[in-house]
């Protein structure tokens, strides 16, 4: 190994500790996602392996500073730990496992949210062009971590102990963060995501309109036109990034604003069912039971149950 190399890795081996370090100290008393008071910036800590956690995935980095993890979405499977991160492109169902971790050595991350804007702005100024030979598109990839992409991480936690910087100095962190993502080893990648006119452009169109409209019937051919794709094309991209058709991904959401609704707002589950569009409260009742493994009612109660074993 050259000089060169010795230093790089020592660099990143102390970053990567460093990292761990602070993380763990900011999560020693939770096992829970946290929030920080950097806007789209969360923090992850876990001390026991899992099994796979159904999870609403939006466009993330996702780094991990010890143990390891993995994202499951339909088929696909990507693995990641303190030497590899994970990039997310769309809003969509998937499930997270925690692989590695103990109360000794837990599982620790962080989580800042993908912001295209800024890569956009980026790709303009320094005059990145996609690549010409494009590869099979997917909703996730898994890049290298260097000392170079860490360094800004490190910068961007460490500004949480100067809350009176962070309106300042966060946001010209996040971008350079962002220029490391074009500069690593799935920028190729990163171009596709966020040139206009891509497939995952279109399908991301697609899901921000389901979002809003998911509680009004669905007709595939009408979303296929307003995001300028056949309904085959649209049907056949949208399961390939995110394992689900347009319809089965309508429910997803409808179900889920459902079971918010009875857990936040008590409604009852007809009331809710109606009110995410279901003209049938027994066909609503089936397919909650589908996702959930309990009724409607049943699942509040579990939830609500273990809520206040949690508090006590």
């Amino acid at each position: 190994m050259s000089i060169e190399a010795h230093s790089n890795t020592a660099t990143l081996s102390s970053l990567q500790r460093y990292l761990a370090t602070d993380i763990e100290r900011r999560t020693r008393d939770h096992e829970v996602d946290i929030s920080t008071a950097i806007k789209g910036l969360s923090l992850f800590r876990r001390n026991t392996p899992t099994e796979p956690c159904p999870c609403l995935v939006e466009p993330s980095i996702v780094l991990v500073a010890g143990g390891a993890k993995q994202l499951l979405v339909g088929d696909q499977v990507y693995a990641y730990n303190a030497d590899h991160f994970l990039i997310t492109s769309l809003n969509h169902p998937a499930s997270s496992q925690i692989l590695q971790a103990s109360p000794e050595h837990p599982c620790l991350g962080l989580v800042l949210k993908l912001n295209v804007s800024i890569m956009t702005e980026l790709m303009a100024q320094i005059q990145l062009h996609p690549p010409r030979e494009r590869e099979p598109e997917e909703s996730a990839v898994i890049g290298s971590v260097s000392s170079g992409f860490l360094q800004p991480f490190y910068r961007l936690l460490c500004l949480l102990d100067e809350p009176n910087a962070i309106e300042v100095m966060a946001p010209l962190i996040e971008r350079e963060i962002h220029f490391r993502l074009l500069q690593s080893d799935i920028a190729p990648r990163l171009l596709q995501i966020i040139t206009a006119g891509s497939q995952s452009q279109r399908i991301s169109r697609a899901i921000d309109w389901l979002k809003a409209h998911y509680n009004e019937p669905l007709r595939v051919e009408d979303l296929a036109a307003h995001v300028q794709m056949s309904s085959s094309s649209l049907h056949h991209y949208f399961r390939k990034l995110t394992a689900k058709s347009p319809l089965q991904y309508q429910k997803w959401l409808r179900l889920n604003e459902a079971k918010r609704l009875m857990v936040n707002q008590n409604y009852e589950a007809a009331q809710a069912a109606y009110t995410v569009g279901y003209e049938s409260p027994s066909q609503f009742s089936r397919e909650y039971s589908r996702l959930f493994g309990a009724s409607p009612k049943r699942d509040v109660q579990n939830m609500r149950q273990s809520a206040t074993k949690t508090v006590s």
